[in-house]
């Protein structure tokens, strides 16, 4: 028993129950199925699911290796280049309902001739996009060399002089 009393006072039978129960905690968050990005786009109206279909599908050509997944809190598909056991986090497709993005995580770093990339108005730290409405035309080749390039970032680390 501690030598402590009241709040303060912590038994090995607290610690150990707390270990326990912190476990089974990790055990649980990792049984949680993986929401497929079709069911995520399901929510959307169809045009926009299918812009977002297309930024997902460039970011499959462009990094074949990518870790895709789903992430609802921040309502979006991820991307993951992997390092041997661990994975970075390069580029997102945001789908909203009038328009869709396609995000790079380090944006900033990255080599824009094309002028496509939008966030500094935002005075985002970061983080660069495109986005697209329905209509648009969606330069798919360049958009595989951006994605390639914010990749390239996540895997090596920016070029800083």
């Amino acid at each position: 028993m501690p030598t402590t009393t009241g709040a303060d006072a912590v038994t090995d039978e607290d610690r150990h129950g707390n270990q326990l129960r912190d476990r089974r905690c990790r055990r649980v968050t990792k049984l949680v199925e993986p929401i497929p990005p079709e069911l995520f786009l399901g929510g959307y109206p169809p045009a926009i699911r299918m812009i977002a279909e297309r930024l997902c599908a460039v970011v499959r050509q462009a990094v074949p290796d990518a870790i895709e997944r789903v992430r609802p809190g921040w309502r979006l598909i991820g991307y993951d280049v992997p390092l041997g056991k661990r994975s970075k986090y390069f580029a997102f497709v945001s789908p909203e309902v009038e328009h869709a993005h396609l995000g790079f995580q380090y944006g900033v770093w990255m080599a824009d001739p094309d002028h496509l990339l939008r966030g500094a108005h935002l005075k985002l730290r970061k983080v660069r996009y495109v986005t697209y409405r329905p209509g648009d035309p969606i330069p798919e080749a360049a958009l595989v060399n951006y994605t390639r390039d914010s990749a390239a970032l996540a895997y090596y680390g920016p070029y800083v002089d």
